[in-house]
């Protein structure tokens, strides 16, 4: 059985990765395959990476307050890439309030600030829906 391959991005004019490399350097302690793209990424940079790297997540992490745009136009680009099989996942500082609608536009779930990386890790291994063998 072949690692989780996890692409871990930081969409928009955010400059501010800790969270994201707490959350990458997480993910890859518990065995899976990690590619970090780096700061102030589109969303079709995003979509490129996550093709051309056959991953098996989308983990985008935000904090400038551009995540009920940014987050739903990765996942509407994958789609058009008929790439829905990308499980998308989302954190950062995302109010409450916004939760719903991000979800709602197919953001499978968001892990807020204090979220233990375990919380995270378990959703994306009993989440997937790529078998991996």
């Amino acid at each position: 059985m072949r690692p989780i391959r996890v692409l871990v991005a930081k969409p928009g004019l955010d400059g501010h990765d800790r969270g994201a490399k707490v959350i990458a350097r997480a993910l890859r302690d518990a065995g899976m395959e990690v590619i970090y793209t780096g700061l102030r990424q589109t969303p079709e940079q995003i979509v490129a990476a996550a093709i051309q790297e056959d991953v098996d997540v989308v983990a985008m992490s935000i904090l400038s307050g551009a995540h009920n745009h940014l987050l739903p136009k990765v996942v509407e680009l994958l789609h058009e890439e008929e790439a829905e099989d990308i499980l998308v996942i989302g954190g950062g500082v995302i109010p409450e309030d916004d939760i719903p609608y991000l979800k709602e536009k197919g953001i499978a779930e968001i892990f807020t600030p204090g979220t233990p990386t375990s919380m995270t890790i378990d959703f994306i291994r009993e989440n997937l829906k790529r078998a991996l063998a």
